[in-house]
């Protein structure tokens, strides 16, 4: 008996974490007479009454009445209070010997944090995971202009000269022309606070970047190719598929050693995508010979190259072929050199340099030896869910799986790599202890047309209601417009689950099969990008996928679908 609730009691403990042990006042309380308030009506109870005291006061403690509440309704325990109060008794002894200095441990820091502070925090980390950038980007692309900018702060002659400077120590064709300083100073005057934010997220990703392009012997510079691609947004995904920092479609992602399944995307990985990066790149100015069509290649394809130079006439020279190439790839080029101008002379141009949320050399990597779930790590260890999920954006699903001859890691911030290893016995066997607890040890990867609602219950948090229903935190919170991680018992929440076998009720997916469809009339000056804005959750591919549109040009009084429908 003592042994099952010692589990029981582990287990509930660990939940306690980040929310109950902060304080000495919190801990649960020491023995059977010191809940007796005095000694003089210690002598004058019967030991019935005495334990029926002790159990209705120990109640009141939030750990206790978790674990009396869950054994005894699953009869776990014979009822009777006197033996309800022996067992939570030793119980209690085991959480002192054991438990408690593992907490104490795994507690990083003062968990009252700072009001102010957590709300920048917070909105920093909607920042990182928001689809704007990478929208705004993919606009800039596909609807590049060449019309004359007026931008005063930048006057030609500077330009020419700091082009020529960057011309002389890149491998790029970095030449001065009208259309190149167009997107240069459209890109000041009209990206700038977009640009800006770029350049804080290029402070954590460059360095790993860097790293791995030296490795190769490629020019550091295609660092800003990321830029161009992704808006270093790794869970970015383009109308065609391509995914990640880099952009890998499934069959290229995988010819590069990249793996793909329902629980891990590489392509997302920034590491390994970025290695797998450098060898396509590699190959392709192997190829090719020029760094201005390799880098069109890795865009739109070899083919796509090799056909723009034949319609030209035989042209070898991007500027030459580039009305011959596809819409997205005829502006890629002018984006990349724009971005590596713009990032090369940041100081010069009024940008600040603003450290990064997380920096790349206060962070570190272990192997995951046992399968456990990004929000038990954030339980155990204190660090948002969502921090985590920026550091580790290759697990679809926000679970590390462990798969036989495939080596899975863990990045953390420094700080909490000591605790998590010197306790990882303890964490493996809280985080077994929440898998067994399921009727399906893994959520079955299946996408859902439905949506449900789900109320919330006492002890639900939204880790646990996202591993339900095989979705992400980040997405219940940006369902439900939730600005932090607090749930109400009895709160409503939205769901898109994955796992279709999850839904509540018939009537609740009867009723999301009718979910109205909303459209949205198209005014002049707007763009996909601009209309997406409008609704929340939405990106321009959503509704490029939902209007069956491949292109960019949209016509006043068109309807477009701004739902699933």
């Amino acid at each position: 008996m003592k042994h099952r609730l010692n589990s029981y009691l582990f287990f509930i403990a660990f939940l306690q974490i980040t929310c109950f042990y902060a304080q000495d006042s919190l801990t649960i309380k020491g023995s059977r007479d010191s809940q007796i308030t005095t000694t003089a009506q210690q002598d004058t109870l019967t030991q019935n009454t005495k334990n029926t005291l002790i159990v209705n006061d120990l109640k009141q403690d939030t750990l206790v009445v978790k674990v009396v509440t869950e054994l005894v309704t699953e009869d776990k325990l014979r009822t009777g209070e006197e033996h309800i109060v022996d067992t939570i008794i030793d119980g209690q002894t085991y959480y002192k010997q054991t438990i408690k200095p593992v907490i104490d441990s795994l507690s990083l820091e003062n968990l009252r944090d700072h009001k102010y502070s957590a709300k920048v925090d917070q909105l920093w980390l909607e920042e990182l995971y928001s689809n704007a950038l990478y929208d705004s980007i993919y606009e800039s692309v596909t609807e590049l202009t060449y019309d004359a900018v007026d931008y005063p702060e930048l006057n030609t002659d500077t330009l020419k000269k700091r082009l020529k400077e960057l011309d002389a120590k890149t491998p790029f064709n970095v030449e001065y022309n009208p259309g190149l300083e167009s997107v240069i100073k459209s890109y000041l005057k009209r990206r700038r606070n977009s640009l800006q934010k770029l350049m804080a997220l290029s402070e954590y990703y460059f360095p790993m970047f860097e790293r791995e392009l030296d490795n190769y012997n490629l020019p550091l510079e295609i660092k800003y190719l990321s830029i161009v691609e992704s808006a270093l947004k790794p869970r970015a995904k383009s109308r065609v598929g391509a995914t990640g920092l880099w952009q890998f479609m499934y069959p290229t992602g995988k010819y590069y050693g990249l793996d793909v399944s329902s629980y891990v995307d590489e392509r997302s990985d920034p590491l390994k995508s970025t290695e797998a990066a450098a060898k396509y790149l590699s190959k392709l100015y192997s190829v090719f010979g020029d760094w201005d069509l390799a880098l069109a290649a890795y865009n739109s394809g070899p083919g796509n190259v090799t056909k723009a130079i034949r319609r030209s006439g035989g042209y070898e020279n991007y500027w030459n072929i580039r009305n011959y190439l596809p819409r997205e790839t005829a502006g890629y080029l002018p984006a990349f050199l724009a971005t590596m101008y713009i990032f090369e002379y940041a100081e010069e141009l009024g940008f600040s340099r603003i450290r990064p949320e997380f920096a790349y050399i206060e962070t570190d990597t272990l192997h995951v030896k046992q399968m456990i779930t990004l929000d038990q790590v954030s339980e155990l260890t204190g660090i948002k869910i969502e921090e985590l999920q920026f550091l580790n954006p290759a697990y679809k699903l926000d679970v590390i799986p462990v798969i036989k001859n495939e080596t899975y890691t863990l990045r953390l911030p420094v700080r909490a790599i000591g605790p998590f290893v010197a306790n990882e016995d303890l964490i493996y066997a809280y985080a077994k202890a929440e898998f067994d607890k399921r009727e399906k040890p893994l959520p079955q990867f299946i996408e859902s047309e439905t949506k449900t609602r789900y109320t919330v219950k006492s002890g639900d948090y939204l880790g646990k209601i996202a591993r339900k229903y095989s979705v992400r935190v980040s997405q219940i919170k940006q369902w439900n417009g939730l600005r932090s991680n607090n749930l109400s018992i009895g709160q409503r929440l939205t769901i898109y689950p994955r796992n279709s076998g999850a839904t509540t009720s018939s009537a609740t997916t009867a009723s999301a099969k009718k979910t109205e469809e909303k459209t949205y009339i198209v005014k002049k000056g707007d763009s996909l990008w601009s209309i997406a804005q409008k609704y929340s959750g939405i990106s321009v591919d959503n509704i490029k996928e939902w209007n069956d549109i491949s292109g960019s040009r949209l016509k006043p009084g068109m309807s477009l679908k701004v739902s699933k429908g």
